[in-house]
């Protein structure tokens, strides 16, 4: 039997405005094989901004149509931990204990490999019998198997601009962040509820304050400097054979 799936430039065609106890979001689905992580060009050189990054994919004839800021990074655009841009690793996996979010642990991975699109704990990594092709490593993890981490409180009073992303039970990435001008931001216990309602059993959060989401013709505007940008590019119908 022969099973379709297709993908008519991706699952959504543009970020979706989300109302979710009175925080707006912007959630945006794609399926695994429309999405890049990037930090550098192929000359080595740090791509730090949206415009730039649009550049690099259209030098490449890559159709690019969203662009989010990736996970937490270091001064200089380092990102604070693993780094997998098209199957090369840039940057290793970082288990260290430190302060922040990026290292509450469980902090986690953001992947996608030969098998699809998957967010783990970092203690997983490496996987084995998968190729990954592009990873991204923040923190902390907001659901794992549907679980949402244990650290978060559902009444802390710390409410901020946050962005995520997640993966369905059926494979489809799910990214998030909240608006800019919505009337309040969630918290993190909150944050991760919202991936939960979404579908997804595995989420991560990326960054805060800086993060930013853009789509059309809004990528080649100028945007904040970050240590690595997601993209979700146009692809073409994909036809998946089945016995």
């Amino acid at each position: 039997m022969i099973i379709a799936i297709c993908f008519s430039g991706f699952a959504d065609a543009a970020p979706e405005e989300k109302i979710v106890d009175g925080v707006t979001y912007h959630i945006l689905r794609a399926p695994a094989e429309a999405v890049r992580i990037i930090w550098k060009s192929s000359d080595g050189v740090q791509l730090r901004t949206f415009p730039e990054v649009a550049r690099y994919l259209a030098d490449g004839n890559i159709p690019v149509d969203t662009l989010m800021n990736g996970g937490i990074f270091e001064p200089g655009g380092v990102p604070s931990g693993l780094l997998i841009q098209d199957g090369k690793q840039l940057r290793p996996v970082n288990r260290n204990k430190g302060e922040g979010n990026f290292f509450l642990k469980p902090n986690g991975i953001f992947l996608i490999g030969k098998k699809g699109a998957a967010v783990i704990d970092t203690e997983e990594y490496p996987l084995q019998g998968d190729e990954i092709q592009q990873a991204v490593q923040s923190g902390p993890l907001l659901l794992r198997g549907g679980r949402i981490h244990p650290a978060f409180n559902a009444n802390s009073s710390s409410r901020l601009h946050r962005n995520g992303v997640g993966v369905s039970k059926n494979g489809i990435v799910v990214f998030a962040m909240s608006d800019f001008h919505s009337p309040k931001f969630p918290n993190l216990h909150e944050f991760a509820q919202l991936f939960r309602s979404l579908g997804c059993e595995d989420a991560l959060f990326l960054d805060g304050d800086l993060s930013q989401m853009r789509s059309g013709a809004d990528i080649s505007k100028p945007s904040n400097n970050f240590g690595s940008i997601i993209a979700v590019i146009k692809t073409e119908e994909v036809e998946q054979a089945a016995p």
